[in-house]
């Protein structure tokens, strides 16, 4: 009798770890099935189409939101209206009027455009984000590099934040700010197409240095700021190519080349 309890003892013992073997694997099987790929497709939202920018460290990606970048630069995006004195074929007088950008580089009414948006003006107008309005009081340019600085009399404007533009990398998002159209200052969003880029106006204009980028780029942008995600400026919008079957191909100055000249032209300015 004792060694019949003996062996039934043992066979329950058997049957136990048997049972328990089989339960731990069930449950490991079970939560590799919840972890499958299949199933985080389940959690994924529409944010996966959406551009993403690695955090500090390089491991957690999130979207990149421009939003902040643009709360920080519109206020220091203007717009610039201009007239030139022109004539017709009949040797008549007449007034054109055309639009631009700016952004402020210094506090005491400085700011930086491009040269072709204020090139043989008779009167440069400059609209402040917070609607004020001032004529110019001093203008200083660099045609061969397409850039100028303008001077109004304001004080305590907000200035931009400048960034590291030889630090840029071809796929690095980017957002162009300016008065398209002559609209008001807008924003549109794109990529770092390529960099160092030389672009030939014609035979004996040309720029060198230029951030090719799909962001959108209208007449009137020009002048204005582009910008990294973080509210940085890192060129100034200057060009785009406009041909039948082109499409989202436009420059801006890299500020890496820009900046030394618009320093030498902020020095020439009347104090």
């Amino acid at each position: 009798m004792k060694k019949l309890f003996k062996n039934f003892f043992g066979l329950f013992i058997s049957i136990s770890l048997v049972l328990s073997t089989l339960l731990a694997q069930g449950c490991n099987i079970l939560q590799d099935f919840s972890n499958s790929p299949e199933d985080n497709t389940q959690n994924q939202t529409n944010t996966q189409n959406l551009p993403y920018q690695s955090d500090e460290n390089g491991s957690v990606p999130s979207p990149v939101n421009f939003v902040n970048a643009v709360k920080a630069v519109k206020p220091s995006v203007v717009s610039i209206n201009v007239e030139l004195v022109t004539r017709d074929i009949f040797g008549r007088t007449i007034v054109e009027q055309a639009a631009g950008s700016g952004w402020i580089i210094d506090s005491n009414g400085i700011i930086v455009t491009n040269n072709h948006v204020v090139e043989d003006a008779t009167s440069i107008t400059v609209t402040l984000d917070d609607g004020r309005t001032f004529n110019s009081v001093a203008v200083r340019t660099y045609p061969a590099n397409d850039l100028a600085v303008i001077k109004i009399n304001a004080t305590n404007l907000p200035a931009v934040k400048l960034g590291d533009a030889s630090k840029l990398a071809v796929g690095e998002p980017v957002a162009a700010i300016g008065n398209a159209l002559g609209m008001g200052i807008s924003m549109t969003g794109g990529w770092v197409s390529r960099l160092n880029t030389t672009v030939e106006f014609s035979d004996t204009e040309s720029l060198t240095g230029l951030i090719e980028t799909d962001a959108a780029i209208n007449p009137g942008n020009s002048g204005g700021p582009l910008v990294n995600y973080q509210g940085e400026v890192i060129g100034i919008t200057s060009a785009k190519i406009q041909e039948v079957g082109v499409e989202g191909i436009g420059y801006a100055i890299s500020l890496y080349i820009a900046l030394p000249i618009i320093n030498n032209l902020i020095s020439q300015l009347p104090a």
